[in-house]
């Protein structure tokens, strides 16, 4: 067989692995923004988490490759990703059995720099799909960096351009200020425009309720998701209000829907939950 022939077979082979691998994952959530310190992971981890606790079969991929900030929140940062029986990648688990995986198991310390490029980054976003014994999910959560560059455009391409897959469904976070709005919705259309399952916008950071005389304070102002969301036609999931023990209980691992069940937040992001399993 010629060399050709060879890389021909091997690219098939490698092709019908991938198909295989999502064929075992009913539903894809890539959660995108379109700028950074909006709270994406956040809202990546804790709806992983909601849909564990409902008995859902979830896993998380943490396609953030410059800033993995999952194994963080999930409080599994210690952690190291180790070879199965079969020399494939095991994920690790987090809490409720969400399976895990991200770069941050793959560099030498926490302070190490990720320095790649764009095909480096689509060939670790394949494997992580293609390689990583995620056995049967009904949802796989991919947190992906701010923008609409190297990574989202590979999870999309990937799942998308499989024969019989489901197209991922995109949850865009925001926050209410103008400058967040205005890239928020470059990932609006960016999601259009690959043909994605367009589920929603969601409000991060809207207003903050004092706790010494419970008046509501605007410090990022509040209603400027719901406003893009009605002029983009696409659906407003919800805002989450500021929580300052949602601050406390990420850097100390443990989600905020864990806890605090009573709180305006906790109800805010349960509601958003509930929104996307029914369309999904």
């Amino acid at each position: 067989m010629s060399e050709s022939e060879n890389n021909g077979a091997s690219r098939e082979k490698d092709a019908d692995l991938l198909k295989l691998q999502l064929s075992k994952i009913r539903h894809t959530i890539m959660v995108m923004s379109g700028k950074g310190g909006v709270g994406k992971s956040t809202v990546s981890a804790n709806l992983s988490l909601s849909l564990a606790r409902q008995e859902y079969k979830v896993g998380v991929l943490d396609g953030d490759i410059h800033g993995p900030d999952i194994p963080k929140i999930l409080g599994i940062e210690d952690a190291k990703l180790v070879s199965d029986d079969e020399g494939r990648i095991r994920p690790v688990d987090a809490y409720h059995g969400i399976k895990v995986v991200s770069v941050g198991y793959l560099i030498e310390s926490r302070d190490t720099p990720v320095i790649w490029r764009g095909p480096m980054k689509h060939s670790v976003m394949r494997q992580f799909l293609r390689d990583v014994s995620w056995g049967e999910l009904d949802f796989l959560v991919v947190d992906l960096p701010p923008g609409t560059g190297d990574e989202p455009l590979s999870i999309a391409q990937l799942i998308k351009g499989t024969d019989g897959v489901n197209a991922p469904g995109a949850v865009i976070v925001t926050t209410p200020q103008d400058v967040a709005l205005l890239d928020a919705r470059k990932s609006v259309e960016f999601a259009r425009a690959l043909g994605l399952n367009l589920l929603g916008i969601v409000e991060n950071m809207s207003g903050f309720s004092c706790p010494h005389c419970g008046k509501a304070i605007d410090l990022f102002k509040t209603g400027g998701g719901k406003k893009a969301a009605e002029e983009l036609g696409a659906r407003f999931l919800g805002a989450v209000p500021i929580d300052p023990r949602i601050v406390r209980d990420t850097d100390a691992g443990r989600p905020f829907v864990l806890s605090h069940e009573e709180s305006e937040a906790n109800q805010a992001f349960s509601r958003i939950v509930r929104d996307i399993l029914a369309q999904m």
